[in-house]
């Protein structure tokens, strides 16, 4: 593969575990910490674990919103959200008070099972499956039926069902796979996800 992808470290991610698991399937990835070093990157991943405020804060604090702006909004280069990198992508979240990056209109919320009457545990926690709700390229061949390892607390609500392409059922059934254009975002962790996994990175990185 002639694609390189370059993976954000904004000090709230493992990066090293997403990495890995481009490298088993045969992807070249660089590491960059330094909003300069993606000035040249043609495909990007933006990982996270955390909270959202924290994860808006060490973006800014790091020199790496305007970057991101303009090679996603103005360059289109393709961008794969990963759990909170996925949420980043929204207007705001119930988890905290900052703006998000709202590069896919619609908020985060915290799981609420009052009105169901189910008592379950938070966060979601473990392998879940999930439903795709119209076909795109990241699901090409992924092992039916697919599955996929979660750990989170908050869903992404969009504000148009247009943009959602993928959800799994917690008690009710929430988004777990977003897009827009250029801009792709997924709740579950692929770099956990073994066999699943490994095809949904493949065919981000494969996708022309």
């Amino acid at each position: 593969m002639s694609t390189q992808i370059t993976i954000i470290d904004y000090g709230i991610c493992n990066v090293k575990s997403v990495a890995n698991m481009l490298r088993k399937v045969g992807a070249d990835s660089i590491i960059v910490s330094n909003p300069n070093d993606i000035a040249s990157a043609t495909r990007l991943i933006l990982p996270g674990i955390g909270s959202f405020d924290r994860g808006i804060t060490n973006l800014k604090e790091r020199g790496f919103m305007s970057i991101l702006n303009k090679k996603v909004l103005e360059e289109s280069i393709p961008i794969l959200g990963i759990c909170l990198g996925m949420q980043l992508f929204a207007n705001r979240s119930e988890e905290g008070a900052l703006e998000g990056l709202g590069w896919i209109d619609g908020e985060v919320k915290r799981f609420n099972f009052s009105t169901i009457n189910k008592n379950l545990k938070i966060p979601h926690m473990g392998w879940n499956y999930i439903q795709p709700t119209k076909e795109h390229f990241l699901f090409k061949d992924v092992p039916q039926p697919m599955r996929f390892y979660f750990v989170h607390s908050y869903h992404y609500v969009c504000a148009s069902q247009e943009n959602v392409f993928a959800t799994a059922n917690y008690g009710y059934d929430f988004t777990c796979a977003i897009v827009k254009d250029n801009i792709i975002g997924v709740q579950f962790h692929p770099e956990k996800s073994h066999k699943y996994g490994m095809q949904v990175l493949k065919n981000f990185v494969e996708h022309t």
